[in-house]
């Protein structure tokens, strides 16, 4: 089986690819090429955002990046399905899977595409100086690529039969879904942090407190305390 010519067909001719998880082809094949890869790229990009700190969570985020996506994925997926085959879909948990974890591999390559800028600001910046602001840069990093991989779901799994009785329904539990998508990754991304590390010690996870939101909100804070 060649993993890199299923994530390349992903990357370069993905109507022919969507069309056959429509048609149900090869779809056990895509799963274990997209599991594999989408793992790689992830866990590369995690690397590069934890060797800001140390090698040590360099080690710990190239394993939790990617346990975020694949948790996430496997944690909202079945909400998905059981609402869509509820209100008339015909496609089986493996389609719903394979689309899903599609649109994570978009997101792994999309971030492997950013490895480069990551890693230069991790040489030329101060890990205790300019911690606020690189926080903020891999937020905005990640938020991109999410609102990319999202839409790419989404044009995905829209429904193609406009006609039907509960075509406007369906598409309401996709953009939902979406929207719990997107909630559940940010917050269990809180629950696994550190991805960057704080400056000066190292741990494998912090204590529960907060949410994504105020993260962000401290660190702009910070960000512009330090700016002024």
């Amino acid at each position: 089986m060649n993993y890199s010519a299923t994530f390349l067909s992903l990357l370069k001719d993905r109507q022919s690819f969507l069309q056959e998880i429509h048609d149900r082809k090869r779809l056990h094949s895509k799963i274990s090429a997209l599991l594999l890869c989408s793992f790689c790229c992830f866990a590369i990009y995690g690397g590069i955002v934890g060797s800001f700190h140390s090698p040590m969570q360099a080690l710990s985020s190239a394993v939790k990046l990617p346990a975020l996506y694949l948790i996430t994925l496997v944690v909202c997926l079945p909400a998905l399905y059981i609402f869509n085959a509820l209100f008339g879909s015909q496609k089986t948990l493996a389609q719903h899977f394979t689309y899903v974890l599609s649109a994570a591999s978009v997101i792994s390559i999309l971030l492997c595409g950013f490895a480069p800028v990551t890693l230069f600001f991790v040489i030329t910046i101060s890990p205790i100086k300019d911690y606020a602001f690189y926080q903020l840069l891999n937020v905005v990093i990640f938020a991109l690529t999410g609102v990319f991989g999202v839409t790419f779901l989404y044009q995905a799994m829209r429904p193609a039969d406009e006609d039907s009785a509960n075509y406007k329904l369906r598409l309401t539990i996709l953009r939902l879904w979406l929207g719990l998508y997107g909630i559940v990754g940010s917050q269990l991304g809180w629950i696994l942090r550190p991805f960057f590390g704080s400056p000066g010690q190292f741990e494998w996870f912090r204590a529960r407190e907060g949410n994504f939101l105020t993260g962000v909100w401290n660190a702009l804070a910070n960000l512009l305390g330090s700016a002024g």
